[in-house]
């Protein structure tokens, strides 16, 4: 672990611990939005609520074991004290998470007998990308990183095609703008999962390693508030726009008697 000035140091303590509060507000926001869309839809948010509960334990894990890492010398800089940084609770976040994320927009676009065939293909080679990615994270060369990030790269292209070919039919099929937020939900999620193979490439670009390991826990944290948090919020919007569209309509709480 490389030395870092305190003004490195504090920017990833504090973004592990913004991400973190964003998990926990965005489980808390998908848990009580349940009851604002249609029960056909429930299932997608009970999923967002998932991937951000999953997220938030681990970004707790990472925020502890950041700080366990490193203390400060009579210099005011930050050393290793040889307790290692954990950055394996990523790939074990992701791996439980990525699959959700593909299977709750498969669950809020409602594609009857093909929902489960194309849930299954998707989650799987989420899942295939994660694992694949692993050993290039962990590996001592770069030439090592490289590889495993070229093949964990096929079913991130797989993914992309089945969305953009496979699903865009689906997709033109919806009405108003449950239609307009598909296609932008896509597009969400070629950008962040786009920005994952970025911050992953850092190293092997001859980033200073000071640099190189700011850069990648800043980059994983904006990627994971936006493709976690700001994705889940696109899945409620999409569930309520076909929850309205379809009529369903809020019940109307019984007004209480003056003094109650």
């Amino acid at each position: 672990m490389p030395t870092l000035s305190g003004g490195d140091y504090t920017l990833v303590y504090n973004l592990f611990s913004f991400t973190f509060a964003a998990m926990l507000a965005s489980f808390i926001f998908f848990v009580l939005s349940r009851s604002q869309v249609a029960p056909n839809y429930r299932n997608a948010l009970t999923m967002s609520a998932l991937v951000v509960a999953i997220a938030g334990y681990h970004y707790f894990r990472i925020f502890e074991s950041w700080s366990a890492a490193y203390a400060i010398n009579d210099a005011g800089q930050y050393v290793a004290t040889g307790a290692p940084f954990n950055d394996a609770y990523r790939y074990i976040d992701w791996l439980l998470t990525v699959p959700l994320l593909v299977a709750e927009l498969i669950a809020v676009m409602k594609l009857g007998k093909m929902s489960g065939m194309i849930t299954f293909r998707l989650a799987a080679a989420a899942a295939l990308m994660v694992i694949l990615g692993y050993p290039g994270e962990i590996a001592a060369d770069n030439g090592t990183r490289a590889l495993w990030g070229a093949i964990s790269t096929i079913p991130f292209v797989y993914i992309v095609y089945v969305l953009f070919r496979e699903l865009g039919p689906a997709i033109a099929r919806q009405t108003g703008q449950a239609q307009v937020l598909l296609r932008n939900i896509r597009l969400l999620l070629l950008a962040t999962w786009g920005f994952y193979p970025i911050v992953y490439l850092l190293p092997i670009l001859g980033v200073e390693p000071t640099s190189a390991l700011v850069a990648v826990q800043v980059g994983y944290c904006i990627a994971d508030v936006a493709a976690k948090c700001g994705y889940g919020v696109m899945i409620y919007a999409i569930a309520r726009e076909k929850s309205i569209a379809e009529g369903y309509m809020l019940e109307a709480k019984p007004a209480t008697a003056a003094g109650d």
